[in-house]
């Protein structure tokens, strides 16, 4: 007998799918306008012109960073908590709700952007994904990020209630490691979109609707970052969560330890908002004593991602092993390579593993002036989020989507050709633009071409660089179509009974092994709340001091790029003024 997602929770499988498919409708848009950012920056293909090219870059931002992916975790999160509680959500009602609020911003988010390019919307929003101040968009674009981020809370409730509701029939219990991770995550993020609230809610929004005349640029700036790096975690948690509970069963074993992984997310709550301060170490207004707690709190954020490191790798060794692998690392052929959900997922580890020896550059306050707001910064974070996620979920999915349709995959080999692109591929383009980045060829431009001067690589040339990243966006869209082809090629075909059961990874180590103290999640909230406010109390204090909550005057101007340096020294000057 069939024993699916879908068979055990028809109803949520409905939800969860829907905010699979937007999602996936996300990705699709996002990653194809990826290509036509790349083809125009290496002058391979162009057919729009310079200033579009920032609307272009906001909608690829925005997409795929916020509305890809959170779509995503809501659905990985919704399938953790049910299928470990064992028991539905409270009210499916609420759920729809939420949901619809989320898909409602996105589409007021989207239109906002969309105006920049199409005359007959009147309304702009080329702020790129970074959308502090002075760049103004339409209020429209507000106000649908407003109401995403409240879909997301309220999402994050409908869990906290389903684990209320399991509590009070099993008050003894400790809480399953799926839903630990989930709450924990959802904590987190309450935490972290604080900053980005205040900052829209009285800042922002008023200013854009011409409540008020001005906004303090670096204020604004300041508490986009305190959200804007946590998010990078937020996307993150989910795949994490994956690695952690599905890796070891798709190798053939068992989580090595519930315990670490607690620990983990745990470290993620406390460490992951006291750090976005290194997103501005050559913003003159911020003291450098506050950057460097800045750099050390975020080189603490290492630890819980090594610990993950050996845990998932001990477990997939385990799982090998108990495959019939051997020797030191001959194990590593027993695992299950021709699994498009295994090797997506394992691949997408190893990107990570490169991407924190790039992070590490970024945190560092001295070596990160040499490559901080340059290509460099753009290929670090295609390994975390446009692979370490990106590929996770996608390879996520070949599991994910049979379970809550009750539909085979349509074409395994496709899936793992797919998977094994996207990894070539990301190879191609991120090599390329960290390499770029060490000389100095600048991100969010879409003429990083100048008269008179050439960028002098080290080794190699400009030409075989933007080759690279060329052929690297080329292969990256050609795996996207793969993988939509896949899904909807799977969601047409018809009911299977050979779907695989509903089930994650068992442990060697379970939670009866860990102490109690890691499930007190109101201890944690605590603490890390007192280290947020240790961290930002003084910079927001000293920013508001020398430029007020509203600012020294500056008034918000819609983005406009015009070619010639006349042009680009009178908006130095508007700027400044």
């Amino acid at each position: 007998m069939r024993n699916a997602y879908v068979d055990q929770f028809p109803a949520e499988a409905k939800v969860i799918k829907a905010a699979f498919w937007s999602s996936f409708l996300a990705l699709a848009i996002g990653g194809s306008l990826g290509l036509l950012q790349a083809l125009h920056r290496t002058d391979v293909l162009r057919i729009m012109e310079a200033p579009d090219y920032y609307t272009v870059l906001t909608a690829h931002g925005v997409l795929l960073a916020i509305t890809f992916t959170i779509f995503f975790l809501v659905g990985i999160f919704t399938w953790g908590v049910t299928t470990s509680l064992d028991r539905g959500l409270v009210d499916l009602r609420f759920t729809w709700g939420w949901y619809a609020m989320m898909v409602v911003g996105t589409v007021l988010v989207g239109v906002s952007i969309l105006g920049g390019v199409v005359d007959a919307i009147p309304m702009n929003a080329d702020v790129l994904f970074t959308f502090y101040a002075p760049l103004q968009p339409h209020p429209a674009f507000y106000v649908g990020l407003v109401l995403f981020v409240v879909g997301t809370w309220l999402a994050g409730a409908d869990w906290f209630r389903t684990w209320l509701a399991w509590r009070s029939d099993n008050p003894d219990e400790r809480i399953p490691l799926p839903t630990f991770m989930a709450l924990t995550t959802t904590l987190f993020w309450y935490l972290c979109t604080l900053g980005v609230a205040l900052s829209i809610l009285l800042l922002l929004l008023p200013w854009s609707l011409g409540i008020v005349d001005s906004v303090n640029p670096l204020l604004t700036r300041t508490l986009f970052w305190y959200f804007g790096h946590a998010v990078v975690y937020f996307w993150l948690m989910p795949a994490y969560m994956l690695w952690y509970v599905m890796l070891p069963k798709l190798s053939g074993g068992k989580l090595f330890s519930d315990p670490l992984a607690r620990v983990v997310f745990v470290l993620f709550l406390l460490l992951s908002t006291p750090t976005g301060i290194h997103h501005q170490y050559l913003d003159p207004g911020i003291a450098e004593g506050y950057k460097f707690i800045a750099m050390t709190n975020t080189m603490f954020l290492l630890l819980p991602s090594l610990l993950t490191a050996f845990t998932v790798v001990a477990s997939m060794e385990h799982g090998a092993r108990q495959r019939g692998g051997t020797g030191y690392l001959g194990w590593l052929k027993a695992l299950p390579w021709r699994d498009p959900v295994f090797t997506g997922m394992a691949l997408a580890g190893l990107m990570f593993a490169a991407a924190g020896f790039s992070g590490m550059i970024n945190a560092g306050m001295n070596i990160n002036y040499l490559v901080h707001n340059t290509w460099w910064i753009v290929g670090h974070f295609h390994l975390t989020v446009g692979t370490a996620v990106a590929l996770t979920f996608m390879a996520a999915a070949y599991w994910f989507i049979p379970q809550v349709t009750g539909k085979e995959l349509w074409n395994r080999s496709l899936g793992l050709v797919q998977v094994l692109v996207w990894f070539v591929g990301m190879t191609f383009m991120s090599n390329a633009m960290h390499r770029s980045g060490l000389f100095g060829v600048p991100r969010r431009t879409a003429e990083p071409q100048y008269e008179n001067f050439a960028f002098e690589p080290a080794a190699g040339s400009m030409g075989e660089i933007n080759a690279q990243v060329a052929l690297g966006a080329t292969l990256l869209t050609v795996s996207l179509a793969l993988f939509l082809l896949n899904m909807v090629m799977t969601s047409l075909g018809g009911s299977s009974d050979e779907i695989p059961d509903n089930t994650y990874a068992e442990t060697l180590s379970g939670p009866e092994d860990a102490p109690v103290v890691l499930d007190n999640l109101k201890l944690w909230t605590a603490i890390a709340t007192v280290l947020v406010i240790f961290a930002y109390t003084l910079p927001l204090a000293s920013i508001i001091d020398a430029g007020g909550l509203f600012g020294p005057g500056i008034d918000g101007f819609q983005l406009a790029i015009e070619a010639g340096p006349a042009f680009v020294l009178e908006s130095v000057r508007e700027v400044i003024a």
